[in-house]
C-alpha cells in the first residue's frame, strides 16, 4: 500500500471523497510521521493533536451523511504560528507571546476550517516572521531535512520543512520579503507569494503591513492552486484586500502550457552573489521553457539593484511601528511587575527579555529611519525608490507575460554560517524582494539540484499583479516537463529521515 503521507493534497481528497480512505486515518498517519520525525527536524512549535482528530471525525461524518466534500476536505496543513486560532497558542515565534491563546481565527484560518482542511498543528518560523534562515526563532531553529545540518530558509522554515519532512502535504506561510518562496527553493517544494492583497491578513500578525502577504506552501503546483483558491477572495475586515474574485489557479494549474507566451529573464538577476550551480539549473529551465515554445526575452530593470536597500528600510520601518503594540499593559509576556516599577519601566524590561536580537536590530532601524530630520533622507527615499522598481516592473510587464528567475542566490547555507553577519543573511532574498515592493505575485518551485552540494535549487516565476493564474500555468508546464525528464517528483530524491 502506498504511504499516505507520499500522496498529494489533491490524491488524499479524492481518496477521502471515494472512501478509500477516512480523513481519520490520514490524519493520524501524519500526526504519525510528526512523532517520528519531528524531533530532528523541528519544523513544529504546537501540534493539535485532539483538534486535528475532530476535524477529521467531522469530515468523515459529513461523507457518512452524503454532504457534498470541498475539494481539500480531510487534507491536514501545517499553519505558520503567525496566524491567530482559536483556543490554539499563538507564538509568532517569539518569547513576548510565549502561552498566549487567541480569542479568535484568522480569516485564513477561518477559511481553512470552513473548506474542512485539518490543521495538524502550528510551525516554527523566524520571530516576527524577520529572518531567512528559521535560526531566530525564540523556540530553536529548524532543520533542513535535505540536509538537517542546514537552514530550510524563512521566515517560514517550519512550513517548507514539515512539507519537505512530508509531515503535512500542505503548509501555510508568508511573505514579507520572500518568507514562502525562500523556504520553498531551498526545500525543494512549492511557494506561492500572491498579488499583496490576494490573501486576507486579518488575524496575521503585522510586521510590516505594506508588504506582508500569506499564501501556499505545497509539493506540487496544483495542491498550491488548490489551497489558494481556499484561502484567497476579499475579505471586509482586511482594508488592503483586493476586491475582486480570486484568479483561476486551480485551472490554470491543470494544464494549457506556455507556447507563445513571453517570459523575461532580467539582467540583474545574476552576478558575484550567485552560486555557479544556481546559475546552471536556471539556465536550463530557460531553455526548457524555449523547447516548450516559449519566446525568452531579455531584460534590464535597473533599480532592481536598490531594492535589497530600499526593503531593508521600508520593512524596518513598519516592524517598528507594528511592535509597539507589545507593550506589557494587554497581553503576552510581562516582566517586572512586581510594584516596584513604573508601567513605562515594566514595558521597557518586558520588551528587553521578550524581543530576540534580530527583531530588536529592525526596530531600532526602523525608528530611527522615521526619526525627526532622517525620515525624508531614508524611509521618503526608500518609497521613491520603491515606485521605480514598480515601475520597472510595469514596463517589464508591457513586453512579457511573466518574468523568470532564481528564487535564491544559492541553496541552503550551514546552520549558523550567517547568524552573525546580518548582512549576509539578507543576501538570501535579493531575487524575492523586488517582487514583494512591487506587490506582484511569484511562485518559486524546484527545477533541479545543485551540482556542488546536490541541495534543491528553485525557479521564481514572476505574474503582474492580479494575474497570479499565470503563475500556476507556467509553475504546471515547467513541472510536467521536469516529472517527465526524471520520471518522478524531484521531492522524491530528498534523503530519508
Amino acid at each position: 500500500m502506498t504511504d499516505i503521507t507520499r500522496l498529494t493534497a489533491a490524491e488524499i481528497a479524492a481518496r477521502i471523497a471515494s472512501g478509500e480512505l477516512t480523513a481519520v486515518a490520514v490524519t493520524e498517519a501524519h500526526l504519525d510521521r510528526i512523532g517520528a520525525v519531528d524531533e530532528k527536524v523541528h519544523a513544529f512549535l504546537h501540534i493539535d493533536r485532539e483538534g486535528a482528530l475532530a476535524q477529521a471525525r467531522a469530515v468523515d461524518a459529513k461523507r457518512a451523511a452524503g454532504e457534498k466534500l470541498g475539494p481539500l476536505a480531510g487534507v491536514p496543513l501545517a499553519l505558520k504560528d503567525i496566524f491567530t486560532t482559536e483556543g490554539v497558542p499563538t507564538t509568532c515565534g517569539s518569547k513576548i507571546l510565549e502561552g498566549w491563546i487567541p480569542p479568535y481565527d484568522a480569516t485564513v484560518t477561518r477559511r481553512l476550517r470552513a473548506a474542512d482542511v485539518v490543521i495538524l498543528g502550528k510551525t516554527n518560523m523566524d520571530e516576527f516572521a524577520m529572518g531567512s534562515s528559521t535560526e531566530n526563532s525564540a523556540y530553536g531553529h529548524t532543520g533542513n531535512p535535505w540536509d538537517l545540518t542546514r537552514i530550510p530558509g524563512g521566515s517560514g522554515g517550519g512550513s517548507s520543512a514539515a512539507l519537505a519532512a512530508y509531515e503535512a502535504p500542505l503548509a501555510i506561510g508568508t511573505d514579507t520579503g520572500g518568507s514562502i518562496r525562500q523556504p520553498a527553493s531551498v526545500t525543494g517544494t512549492v511557494g506561492v507569494k500572491p498579488t499583496y492583497g490576494g490573501v486576507s491578513r486579518y488575524g496575521m500578525i503585522a510586521f510590516s503591513s505594506s508588504l506582508d502577504q500569506g499564501g501556499p506552501c505545497a509539493r506540487t503546483v496544483l495542491d498550491a492552486a488548490l489551497l489558494h483558491e481556499v484561502i484567497g477572495g476579499h475579505d471586509p475586515l482586511d482594508s488592503t484586500s483586493i476586491d475582486a474574485p480570486v484568479p483561476p489557479v486551480v485551472e490554470a494549474a491543470r494544464g494549457g502550457g506556455v507556447a507563445g507566451m513571453r517570459v523575461g529573464v532580467v539582467r540583474q538577476f545574476s552576478g558575484e552573489h550567485y552560486q555557479a550551480g544556481v546559475l546552471q539549473r536556471f539556465e536550463e529551465s530557460v531553455e526548457l521553457l524555449r523547447g516548450l515554445g516559449a519566446e525568452i526575452v531579455p531584460l534590464d530593470c535597473p533599480s532592481f539593484d536598490l531594492a535589497l536597500s530600499a526593503y531593508y528600510l521600508i520593512a524596518p520601518s513598519e516592524c517598528s511601528s507594528n511592535l509597539a503594540r507589545f507593550d506589557a499593559m494587554r497581553y503576552g509576556l510581562r516582566t517586572g511587575d512586581d510594584g516596584s516599577h513604573s508601567a513605562e519601566e515594566v514595558t521597557a524590561l518586558t520588551r528587553e527579555a521578550g524581543f530576540g536580537d534580530e527583531v530588536k536590530r529592525r526596530i531600532m532601524l526602523g525608528t530611527y529611519a522615521l526619526s525627526a530630520g532622517y525620515y525624508d533622507a531614508y524611509y521618503g527615499s526608500a518609497q521613491k525608490v520603491r515606485t521605480l522598481i514598480k515601475r520597472d516592473f510595469d514596463a517589464a510587464f508591457g513586453q512579457v507575460d511573466v518574468v523568470v528567475s532564481p528564487t535564491t542566490p544559492t541553496t541552503a547555507f550551514p546552520i549558523g554560517e550567517r547568524a552573525d553577519d546580518p548582512v549576509a543573511m539578507y543576501l538570501a532574498d535579493l531575487c524575492t524582494i523586488p517582487v514583494s515592493l512591487s506587490g506582484n505575485a511569484a511562485m518559486s518551485l524546484p527545477c533541479g539540484l545543485a551540482p556542488e552540494d546536490g541541495l534543491p535549487v528553485g525557479l521564481q516565476i514572476i505574474a503582474p499583479a492580479t494575474k497570479d493564474d499565470r503563475l500556476y500555468k507556467v509553475g504546471a508546464a515547467v513541472e510536467a516537463a521536469f516529472v517527465e525528464r526524471w520520471g518522478h517528483p524531484l521531492l522524491e530524491e530528498a534523503p530519508s529521515l
